[in-house]
């Protein structure tokens, strides 16, 4: 009889270690679904790993971990929950918009520019147009060259070619003088720089682009507004909100995204910019997209612990893909304080191109000309306006055109 008793007394503790482990297995997967649902890793469902790609588990191992002596994290801490997500649906009668191409944006966008630059046209074709040219009147062209930002070496090297051309100036006519005019700031512009960026697949990987900047500059929206030219140039995207200390930001990152039907990966508030950056850039391998946007929270350019970030999240990125595009957004109505801005940057991270923002609000389209003589790193998109499509890629010669004014 004993016996008996002691085999129900076993057979009761059993079942009830047994049901316990269920139940724990049961939360652990309610909160799984919750933290899914909460948009705290995909706004929609993430692309099926292929197999030849997914980590090698040891042989023996089960969800729950039984059969392996390994610690869980020691397995693969990457790896993702093994949460059973209905499969991504359209809403119905949903339609995302379809930007326009990035070609040719610049010339459309072109008045909208001029109607802020004017001042810096009308003052150097008055002064340019006078019968004879005195030692204060190139004074005074220098001063609205600098008053536009353009920066002193450029003002003097603009200066010095117009000098030389000034018996032509003497008898040219309001047009030719306005052709020589904008001839002489595409030079100082660097025509020749390699403006193209690096958005594109290579060995079987999407291009990876990271966008830095300070505070205040525009960079989630500029990010959204980037989404937004390369699917109107055909390329499919993932947007990464690695600006996990405003939630706002991720929030605004993913609206850009539904609008153009685009997945954007984002993390829990507070949680690792690297990564959800490292997230973001093996979701787009894993989906085979073109291209990996990644937005980095905004950071003062004087704190150096911020800045060092940048560089984490550039080495833990790489682990999946390299980097092959980091731009800086820059505010252009900071003027010279920008330059200053961008060189700090530059020193935590390689920057291979800048973002000019506001340019529609200021006069002072110059700063394009001393970022790029003072760091040697060429503007590849200017914004123009504060519509979603107002972002364009920078081109030289229609910038002066718009600098200059005028043109019919």
């Amino acid at each position: 009889m004993e016996f008996v008793l002691i085999a129900i007394a076993i057979l009761l503790v059993g079942l009830v270690l047994g049901v316990s482990l269920l139940v724990g297995r049961g939360r652990r997967t309610t909160r799984l679904d919750d933290d899914a649902a909460a948009g705290t890793t995909l706004t929609r469902p993430r692309p099926p790993t292929p197999t030849t790609e997914a980590p090698p588990r040891p042989s023996g191992a089960t969800a729950s971990g039984m059969g392996t002596t390994a610690e869980p994290d020691a397995v693969s801490p990457e790896a993702p929950p093994e949460v059973e997500l209905p499969p991504a649906t359209a809403e119905p009668g949903l339609v995302f918009e379809t930007p326009p191409p990035s070609a040719g944006r610049m010339t459309r966008l072109r008045s909208r520019l001029a109607r802020s630059q004017s001042s810096l046209g009308r003052g150097l074709l008055s002064v340019l147009a006078r019968e004879r040219l005195t030692e204060d009147d190139w004074e005074e062209v220098e001063e609205t060259l600098l008053a536009a930002d353009v920066g002193v070496a450029a003002t003097q090297q603009i200066v010095d070619r117009l000098r030389t051309q000034s018996m032509v100036l003497a008898t040219a006519s309001g047009q030719e003088l306005r052709q020589l005019l904008v001839r002489e700031l595409t030079t100082v512009l660097g025509p020749d720089l390699d403006r193209s960026l690096g958005v594109d697949r290579h060995d079987g990987l999407p291009g990876i682009v990271l966008v830095v900047g300070v505070n205040g500059a525009g960079k989630t929206t500029t990010v959204g507004k980037i989404a937004r030219v390369l699917v109107g140039d055909g390329k499919s995207v993932v947007l990464g909100a690695a600006d996990t200390f405003r939630a706002a930001a991720a929030d605004q990152l993913e609206t850009w995204g539904e609008w153009v039907g685009v997945l954007t990966v984002r993390g829990r508030e507070g949680a690792d910019p690297a990564s959800v950056a490292f997230e973001a850039a093996r979701t787009g391998v894993e989906g085979e997209v073109d291209t990996v946007v990644v937005d980095t929270a905004g950071r003062l350019h004087t704190k150096g612990g911020l800045m060092d970030e940048l560089g984490k999240i550039k080495r833990v990125v790489e682990k999946v893909a390299p980097v092959t595009e980091v731009l800086l957004v820059l505010d252009a109505t900071t003027g010279q304080n920008g330059v200053v801005q961008a060189r700090v940057f530059t020193e935590a991270v390689t920057v291979t191109g800048v973002v000019l923002t506001k340019l529609d609000g200021t006069a002072k389209g110059g700063i394009v000309v001393s970022v790029q003589r003072e760091l040697g790193i060429p503007v590849k998109l200017v914004g123009l306006g504060e519509g979603a499509d107002d972002l364009a890629p920078f081109e030289p010669e229609a910038f002066a055109e718009a600098l200059v004014g005028g043109a019919d």
